[in-house]
């Protein structure tokens, strides 16, 4: 399986901070946020690795590189300063260095234990995706789960937690720009093939200076 973290945000709540380094290279816990990611997902057996990037994106790939260092192999798909393709517009752009089977994707702005092997997509599903419960600044959620599968009515609401595994089908009537994922999201699950995965570990969507700082001192506790 081959997996893309998405790192094209401008990072806007986090400035000063981003205005001179990518979020994703922002530092918790000693190192860069995306270098957690990938140390997770080289440790689940994912190898492969795909980064999109808009906003300083040269500074992702000159720190990154190949990805050899990190025991991976890492290929780009830049979309230009200014030219970010939203969630949906950036893994459609990405589709060709990502192949004909399913492929995870996850945000390279969130910070999360969960195992990535436990995703798995039912045959029939064009996406599985991932739902935490409800933090402090999202209360309303985003979504129902029941019976492992995500929908769009009913309760208790959760949110999406930026992880999910996905077919290229469910891109396939797409057509290249900028578009978010959520409706398309929405669509597999009114269509009834869209799993869903409770993780009730740790999980930190890094928004803002003060997350960043909360999940740095997690990481350095002894």
């Amino acid at each position: 399986m081959k997996a893309m973290i998405l790192a094209a945000g401008r990072g806007t709540r986090m400035r000063p901070l981003t205005d001179h380094t990518p979020k994703p290279l922002l530092e918790v816990g000693g190192e860069a946020l995306i270098v957690h990611q990938i140390r997770r997902l080289r440790d689940a057996g994912i190898g492969e690795l795909v980064i999109n990037h808009a906003h300083l994106g040269a500074r992702i790939e000159q720190a990154l590189g190949d990805g050899s260092a990190h025991g991976v192999q890492i290929r780009y798909s830049p979309e230009g300063p200014g030219q970010a393709l939203e969630t949906g517009g950036g893994i459609q752009r990405a589709l060709p260095l990502l192949g004909a089977a399913p492929f995870l994707v996850v945000n390279g702005d969130i910070w999360c234990d969960l195992d990535y092997r436990r995703l798995c997509l039912d045959a029939q599903d064009l996406a599985e995706i991932v739902l935490v419960d409800n933090p402090p600044h999202h209360p309303a959620g985003d979504f129902a789960l029941r019976a492992g599968r995500a929908r769009l009515d009913g309760g208790p609401r959760l949110t999406f937690a930026g992880i999910g595994l996905y077919r290229p089908q469910l891109f396939a009537d797409c057509a290249p720009g900028a578009f978010p994922l959520a409706p398309l999201l929405r669509g597999a699950m009114a269509a009834g093939r869209c799993g869903g995965l409770h993780h009730t570990g740790i999980w930190f969507d890094i928004g803002t200076p003060e997350r960043l700082q909360a999940l740095d001192g997690m990481l350095r506790k002894p």
